[in-house]
C-alpha cells in the first residue's frame, strides 16, 4: 500500500514545478493521508527512480527520453498529461565558423554525447541526436551527411542537490568545440544560453524559428506527465487532485511572469538573462498540461525516432499507454472552483 506520494521533475517551466514550490502538492499528499516526497531531496538509494519511475507512489514530469525508455522496459507506468513549453534549442558554432545555416554542416563534425549507463539515461546522447537531425532536415540532410563525433558525458545521472548541480557541466561538446575537436554542438535551455555568451559561442540555426513543430519535437517537447500504476489504482483521487494543483498553479502562473521567472533561476540554476533568452516572455501562459492528439502524436514522432536510434528496449502501444481520465477530472474539478457561487 502506498503511504508516500513521491514527486520528481526536470529543471524546467513545469505548472507541477510550480505548484511544488508554492507548497500545494504537499496539501494534496496530506488531504488523503499521504506524506509528500521528492525525490531531488532524498537519499541516493531513491535517485534512480527518477528514471527508472519503479517506485510505487512516483509521480514524475520531466523528459520524455527517460520516461518513454523506463515505459518501453516494462515499467508500469501511465501517460497522464503532455506539455509543450519551446526552450531554446539551437546548434553553436565557433565565433570564426562560417556556418550560416542547416546546408553548412554536410560533412562537419557535429557532437553527440557517449552512450551513458542505459537508455533511459542517455538523453544527452538522445537530445543531440535529434536536435542535429531536425536542423538538418530543412536542407534536405539527414545525420548520414555530418560527421557524428561523439563526447564525454556522465554515464549515471542523477537527480541532485542544488550545490551538486551547480558543479556539474550541463552543456555538453562546449569543450570540444573551443578546442577544435567539433564544429557545431547542439544545446537547449537557460544555462545553456549563458555558457554560450560566456564562451563567446554563436548560433548558427535557431530551432525554435521554425514553425514546423515536427522540427521542434525533441527530450522536452512535449514533456509527459507519468504516474506509477499502483498510485493510480490505489490512490486515484492524489492524482487527479495533483494534477488539479498543477492547473491551478498554470493559472496562477498566466498572470504572473515575474514569480515564474523567479522559480526557474531556481530550478534551472540560471541567471534572469539566462531565463529571458531560453523561455522569452509568454511562455508562462501556457504551462497547462492536456493530452490533445496533436501532443499524443508529437509524442508518438519522439517515440519512433528514440526507437529507430536504439534508446528504447522495444516498441510499444502509445495510444494504450496514456490514461486520460484523470486529466478530465481535474480539469472538471478546477472548472467547477472558476463558477461563481
Amino acid at each position: 500500500m502506498t503511504d508516500t506520494l513521491w514527486y520528481t521533475r526536470c529543471p524546467v517551466p513545469t505548472a507541477s514545478g510550480l505548484a511544488h514550490s508554492l507548497g500545494w502538492l504537499g496539501e494534496t499528499a496530506a488531504h488523503s493521508g499521504l506524506d509528500f516526497g521528492v525525490l531531488q531531496d532524498a537519499g541516493p538509494e531513491l535517485a534512480g527512480f527518477h528514471f527508472s519511475h519503479e517506485l510505487s507512489g512516483l509521480i514524475r514530469e520531466g523528459g520524455n527520453v527517460p520516461a518513454l525508455a523506463a515505459r518501453a522496459q516494462g515499467s508500469p507506468t501511465r501517460l497522464i498529461g503532455l506539455t509543450w513549453i519551446d526552450e531554446s534549442q539551437a546548434i553553436l558554432v565557433g565565433p570564426d565558423s562560417p556556418v550560416a545555416g542547416a546546408a553548412d554542416l554536410a560533412g562537419l563534425r557535429v557532437a553527440v554525447p557517449a552512450w551513458a549507463q542505459d537508455q533511459a539515461r542517455s538523453f544527452p546522447r538522445a537530445m543531440a541526436l535529434h536536435g542535429f537531425a531536425n536542423a538538418l532536415r530543412p536542407a534536405g540532410l539527414t545525420l548520414a551527411d555530418v560527421r557524428v563525433t561523439e563526447v564525454g558525458v556522465e554515464r549515471d545521472p542523477q537527480v541532485r542537490t542544488e550545490v551538486q548541480e551547480r558543479r556539474r557541466d550541463i552543456t555538453w561538446g562546449v569543450r570540444e568545440l573551443l578546442d577544435g575537436a567539433v564544429d557545431a554542438i547542439y544545446v537547449k535551455g537557460a544555462r545553456a544560453q549563458e555558457v554560450a555568451v560566456e564562451h563567446g559561442l554563436r548560433v548558427a540555426i535557431d530551432l525554435d524559428a521554425s514553425e514546423t513543430k515536427r522540427l521542434r519535437v525533441n527530450n522536452g517537447t512535449p514533456r509527459p506527465i507519468t504516474v506509477h500504476q499502483d498510485l493510480l489504482d490505489t490512490k486515484p483521487e492524489v492524482v487527479v487532485g495533483f494534477l488539479a494543483q498543477s492547473l491551478r498553479a498554470a493559472d496562477w502562473a498566466a498572470g504572473n511572469l515575474d514569480g515564474v521567472r523567479e522559480v526557474l533561476q531556481r530550478e534551472t540554476l540560471s541567471g534572469p538573462d539566462g531565463v529571458v533568452a531560453a523561455y522569452g516572455t509568454e511562455f508562462h501562459r501556457g504551462l497547462h498540461p492536456s493530452l490533445t492528439a496533436e501532443r499524443v502524436e508529437l509524442l508518438g514522432v519522439q517515440k519512433q525516432f528514440l526507437y529507430s536510434h536504439g534508446f528504447l528496449a522495444a516498441d510499444f502501444d502509445l495510444d494504450a499507454w496514456v490514461a486520460y481520465e484523470p486529466l478530465e477530472q481535474a480539469r472538471a474539478l478546477v472548472a467547477a472552483e472558476r463558477v461563481p457561487a
